[in-house]
C-alpha cells in the first residue's frame, strides 16, 4: 500500500486533484482514485509518469526509500555523476566535510 498512500499524500501536498494528476500523466482522475485506493496497480510506465508529475523518485513513490528528492536535487546528483572521477571525488569530499561539520555542531549544541 506504500505506493497508494504515498501517491495520495504527495498529490495532496502539491494541492492537485485526482483529475489534475490524471491529466498530467495522460489518464483520468477516476483511474488515479483507483490507484490511490489500491483497487488497481499502475504499470511501471504509469508509476514513472506519476513520480515525474509529483517530482519525486520512483523509489520514494513506491516506498523503497524514505528520502524524498526533488527534481533540483536529482539534477545535481545527475550532474555530479557526469564529472570526471577526480572532480566527482572532490565534490563528494566537500559534501562529506559539510555533513561532518553539521553533525559536529549539532552534537555540541545539545
Amino acid at each position: 500500500m506504500a505506493l497508494a498512500d504515498n501517491m495520495m499524500i504527495l498529490r495532496k501536498k502539491k494541492e492537485l486533484s485526482q483529475a489534475e494528476l490524471g491529466k498530467m500523466i495522460g489518464t483520468s482522475g477516476d483511474v488515479i482514485g483507483r490507484y490511490e485506493r489500491g483497487d488497481i496497480s499502475p504499470s511501471i510506465e504509469a508509476v514513472a509518469k506519476i513520480a515525474d508529475a509529483l517530482e519525486v523518485s520512483v523509489d520514494y513513490l513506491i516506498g523503497k526509500t524514505k528520502m524524498e528528492l526533488d527534481k533540483s536535487t536529482m539534477r545535481r546528483f545527475e550532474d555530479i555523476s557526469t564529472l570526471s572521477e577526480e572532480n566527482k571525488n572532490f565534490v563528494l569530499n566537500m559534501i562529506d566535510m559539510a555533513l561532518r561539520d553539521f553533525k559536529t555542531k549539532k552534537a555540541y549544541a545539545k
